[in-house]
């Protein structure tokens, strides 16, 4: 509880205790009043001053001035316990809002403390401390146990881990070492690291989610829109309707001045639009610290807005689902034991930089003699022809099967077929593909869950290869062989038949998608700026299952939101019409404004629990 937050609350109970003695010990008329007068002042004198600085400004109908207004009436009619039980439970809804603000500002400060406050860079051979905006790209920083990584980078010295919660929300450390790439605001924790800046502190990772969130209360929902346009209406013809009430009934009908002020002051008492003003901003930022606290970086009202009315999710595949680098599903020898085969193929495929090859090095895992392959040669777009102990063999796809005249066959499997060859003797073939991410098939399921039976996976891969991660997945409707226009105008298409699109990318050519959708979700801090600038959603780690987590984020906070603006209308309307019949006091009147006020903000603070 911040110092603030501490003095309210002792004001609060100062005020209770002396509203509550003004009501039990026994008193003359002259010491409730002055009792019930400290009480008000003690619970109120910032309403009341703030209602004047209002009045001085020329902005006249505020709930602070509106209150002020209905409190000093009802002193005016004797009625000192209502006045100051109004002031009194205002400032136990504020309390409780604060509270709230204070806990998701809490979760997104965690956000904003990935500041790093200087870097440490090396110039001329020496340790210089700089600012953060001072390092040139290509400079080498040093960052030692304690410190913040201040710019994105490669690692080209040293090991450690690293804490990167409140990037990702994930509390486990991560390990770094050399040429694995160093993320900003992650925080070092073991050991002495030097990393070469890819770019300047404005271009990192660090810089940008901070942006995004100083910019993220610009992105109003529609529904928070129409409580200010409500707003602005509301309160003048409410306090029109006051004081015709207060004035028509005497003065044409020969009615009694007290009965009618009181009634007045019971409808300008209610006509306060805290709960609404109040409540429902205070929803969506509830929701949004709920949201980064797992992880998830919501941009704003209108983004959350947007999730929950989506019915379709469109993914691309590469770096989203699967992790963008390949590997091997399986190896059938015709004649070798499968490791025999494995290692002919990654004696040869070491010769190559090709992804594919990298993957088949990767897969034997072993030490690889190189002294055993000579006259290795790279054939484009067909695969690798090397003498191996001073046999020739081929490695490659069907093609070079062919030119080495071997009768190769196809695989049940889906994916890229690495065969294999001695001169003409066919040997078998390795099946790589694009590894799956972990929690890929978890996550389409947990979206199915939600009701989201529209998913598409586009792809610019061949039709096998993208068929095959989409069987493995779950997900019926797939696009392959698409160029990135080609994936925008799949979506747009998607978009044109009246469904409410999400998409969900990664990569530098997904940006055009994540902006024309109506909802773009970038997958991690790893992904490419322009993804993350691009996107309305941020998944702070790559994992997929945070997408049904940010659906569920999303839905529950527009039904707080909801629930907040049917109640606090509906119950304010009932009470101003009773008001007006003389069928309200003004204890009912309090609970139709501060008590629907109070309500509404606990109700609020739903929006930050943990969703599962």
């Amino acid at each position: 509880m911040s110092r603030g937050q501490r003095k309210k609350l002792y004001r609060i109970i100062a005020a209770a205790v002396l509203a509550l003695a003004g009501a039990v010990i026994p008193a003359g008329e002259l010491w409730k009043f002055l009792i019930f007068t400290a009480s008000y002042i003690v619970a109120g004198y910032d309403v009341l001053t703030g209602a004047v600085r209002k009045i001085i400004n020329g902005q006249l109908l505020d709930e602070k001035f509106l209150m002020s207004i209905a409190t000093l009436g009802a002193f005016a009619l004797k009625e000192y316990p209502e006045a100051a039980g109004v002031m009194l439970f205002y400032q136990i809804g504020e309390f409780f809002q604060a509270l709230a603000v204070g806990k998701s500002r809490k979760s997104i400060a965690a956000l904003m403390d990935i500041r790093p406050d200087t870097a440490t860079v090396i110039r001329d051979g020496k340790e210089i401390i700089v600012d953060p905006e001072e390092v040139l790209p290509g400079e080498t920083l040093i960052v030692r146990p304690g410190e913040k990584i201040p710019l994105d980078g490669t690692v080209i010295s040293g090991h450690t881990t690293i804490n990167a919660s409140a990037l990702t929300g994930e509390s486990l450390p991560v390990d770094l070492k050399v040429g694995d790439r160093a993320v900003s605001g992650s925080v070092n924790q073991t050991g002495v690291i030097e990393i070469k800046a890819e770019s300047s502190y404005h271009e990192s990772t660090a810089a940008k989610i901070l942006e995004l969130v100083e910019n993220a209360a610009e992105k109003k929902a529609k529904v928070e829109s129409f409580i200010s346009r409500f707003a602005h209406w509301y309160t003048p013809l409410v306090v029109l309707g006051a004081l015709l009430l207060a004035f028509l009934p005497p003065l044409f009908f020969s009615q009694a001045w007290g009965t009618w002020i009181e009634r007045a002051l019971i409808f300008l008492m209610v006509s306060c639009p805290c709960a609404l003003v109040v409540s429902i901003p205070l929803s969506f930022f509830a929701g949004m610290g709920g949201a980064s606290k797992q992880g998830i970086l919501i941009k704003g009202a209108a983004a959350i807005e947007s999730l929950s009315k989506v019915d379709s999710f469109i993914f691309d595949k590469t770096g989203t689902l699967t992790e963008g680098s390949f590997a091997v599903d399986a190896i059938h020898s015709d004649k070798l034991s499968e490791a025999e085969l494995l290692d002919l193929a990654a004696a040869a495929e070491s010769f190559s930089r090709h992804p594919i090859a990298e993957s088949i090095v990767a897969a034997h895992g072993g030490h690889i003699d190189t002294d055993r392959v000579s006259d290795a040669e790279e054939l484009a777009g067909l695969g690798i022809k090397a003498y191996i102990d001073g046999e020739l063999y081929y490695v490659g796809n069907s093609g070079l099967m062919d030119k080495a005249g071997a009768k190769w066959h196809d695989c049940h499997l889906k994916g890229s077929i690495i065969h294999v060859a001695k001169g003409s003797e066919y040997l078998g073939h390795i099946v790589v593909n694009d590894k799956i991410k972990a929690n890929s098939r978890k996550a389409i399921d947990g979206l199915k869950a939600l009701k989201i039976n529209n998913i598409f996976m586009l792809s610019g891969d061949k039709k096998e290869i993208a068929l095959n991660v989409a069987e493995k997945l779950g997900i019926d409707n797939v696009h392959y062989e698409l160029l990135p226009d080609e994936k925008l105008a799949k979506l747009q298409e998607l978009m044109d038949e009246g469904r409410k699109c999400a998409f969900v990318g990664d990569g530098i050519n997904d940006a055009p998608a994540l902006m024309r959708s109506d909802v773009g979700i970038a997958m991690g801090v790893m992904g490419s700026d322009a993804a993350i600038e691009s996107s309305d959603i941020v998944l702070m780690d790559d994992d997929p299952t945070k997408l049904p987590t940010a659906l569920k984020i999303c839905r529950r906070t527009m039904m707080i939101a909801r629930q907040n603006l049917v109640f606090a209308i509906g119950v304010k309307t009932l009470v101003l019409l009773l008001g007006a019949m003389g069928l309200a006091n003004m204890w009912i009147a309090i609970f139709g404004d501060v008590g629907v006020m109070l309500l509404a903000v606990l109700n609020a603070m739903r929006a930050m629990l943990k969703v599962k």
